[in-house]
This record gives C-alpha cells, structure tokens and sequence, in this order.
C-alpha cells in the first residue's frame, strides 16, 4: 500500500509501473521521445516516488532495480531541464570547453539523498552489486550506449531482464562483433572503459560475452581470450526519437 500522496511507504518496493507504461510509449528501439516526457505530470510524479523511497529497506534485487531505473529516469530528466536535444556532453559546454561534467550535476533526488549520476554509477551501483551487465542497462542518453528498454527493471525479472540486455547490446553488429578469420574483437569502448568490472582484462571481458552468445566459433574465440580487441566508435549523439 502507498502513503498519501503517491509517495511510498516505508519498506515498500517502488512502483515502477508508471515508469514502465512511459517506457513503453515513448520509446522505440531505444529512441526516446524527450518531449513527451518533459509534458508528462506522470513522469514527475514518478521522480518524486524515487525521492521519497527508502532503497536500504528493500531486497537486494528490488535495489538493483531502483538505482538502475534511477539512473535512467534522471538522465532523461537532466536533458530535459537543459533541453538539449543534440548530445549530453553539450550540457555545461561553452565555446568547445565542456566547465562542468553532465554526469556531476547534483539533478538525482533519491532514496532522501541528493546525487549526481556519477554517484548513482560510481558510488553505489558499481561497488554496491558488482554486476558487470549494469554497463548493459544504464543508458546515458547516447546513441553508442546499450539500447533503453521499453520497460522499467524490477527485482523479480531483474536477472532475465539484464541477460535479455546483454544478449541485445551485443547483437548490435555496428558496436559490437567478432571477426573469427582475424581473430580480432570489435567491441564498445564501455568494455574498455570498464574492464575492471569484467576481471580487470580483455580476456575477462571476452568471457561475458561468450555467455550471451550461441556456440560456435565466435563462442570459442571470446573463451579463448586469444584475440586483438578494437574498440569501436562510440556514437555521442543523443538518442532521440524522431518525431512522428
């Protein structure tokens, strides 16, 4: 049951089905319809459902969920209160000098806390889980990142939920693909940038991925460890829908 207000009641899990529902509308293939969100009272309301939550009270999977749709909401938030509509790395950029990182803006209101999205990734998601398939599921308003869902994470489906992602991101070939005659891995630079969270090397990272895929010999030369890794280019183009 909720508390008056729509906020949450001590304990309980968020409901992250309005969330879900915007989801569902407003984004296609991993395009997002910002102005629909930034007109939606929903939308609104369902940030301040995160503000009020109490994250430390819930399961460990219901956690998970939240700071994942946390990351997520107020990236779409923080572009619309600029209202960038071309990259995210233009916010807080002045004649080609970027003054202040996107990521440092203190625009996150969640679990009674004030935070940057650096701290949602950085400070709590990444040391607090340790779950390498989070790089497949925080979207950071860019064209390279992992595709945004058109549903909201929720801690019963959370671990089908990010396999799912997984198996998607790399089925995206212009950012992701393996050569086998060349023994040579192209890959998202999120896996070079993050490698520690895949066991600190290449070899480690080629592992995650031959899980998500079918055997074979792609398969076999991620387990072997034994390829070149390119990265490929990382696409900072916002992730906009077009309009319809």
């Amino acid at each position: 049951m909720q508390a008056q207000g729509g906020a949450p009641a001590p304990g309980e899990v968020v409901d992250h089905v309005p969330f879900d529902r915007m989801l569902q509308a407003w984004v296609t293939d991993g395009m997002v319809d910002y102005d629909a969100f930034a007109r939606s009272p929903e939308f609104t309301r369902y940030l301040a459902s995160l503000a009020a939550a109490h994250p430390e009270r819930m399961a460990r999977a219901d956690q998970l969920a939240f700071w994942i749709n946390t990351y997520n909401a107020y990236t779409i938030a923080l572009i619309n209160s600029r209202k960038e509509r071309r990259s995210i790395r233009d916010i807080n950029k002045r004649f080609g000098v970027t003054f202040k990182s996107p990521w440092a803006e203190p625009i996150v209101k969640a679990g009674g806390r004030t935070l940057t999205l650096d701290d949602v990734e950085h400070n709590i998601i990444r040391p607090t889980y340790r779950d390498p398939r989070i790089h497949v599921a925080l979207v950071c308003a860019a064209k390279g990142c992992p595709p945004l869902r058109t549903e909201a994470y929720v801690g019963s489906r959370i671990d089908a939920q990010l396999d799912e992602q997984a198996r998607r991101f790399l089925a995206q070939t212009t950012k992701n693909r393996v050569d086998v005659p060349a023994r040579t891995v192209y890959g998202s630079p999120i896996f070079t940038w993050y490698r520690d969270d895949f066991g600190g090397t290449l070899a480690g990272v080629g592992a995650f991925w031959a899980r998500y895929l079918p055997e074979g010999t792609a398969r076999d030369l991620l387990r072997s460890g034994a390829f070149t890794w390119v990265d490929t280019k990382y696409d900072w183009t916002l992730n906009l829908r077009a309009a319809r």
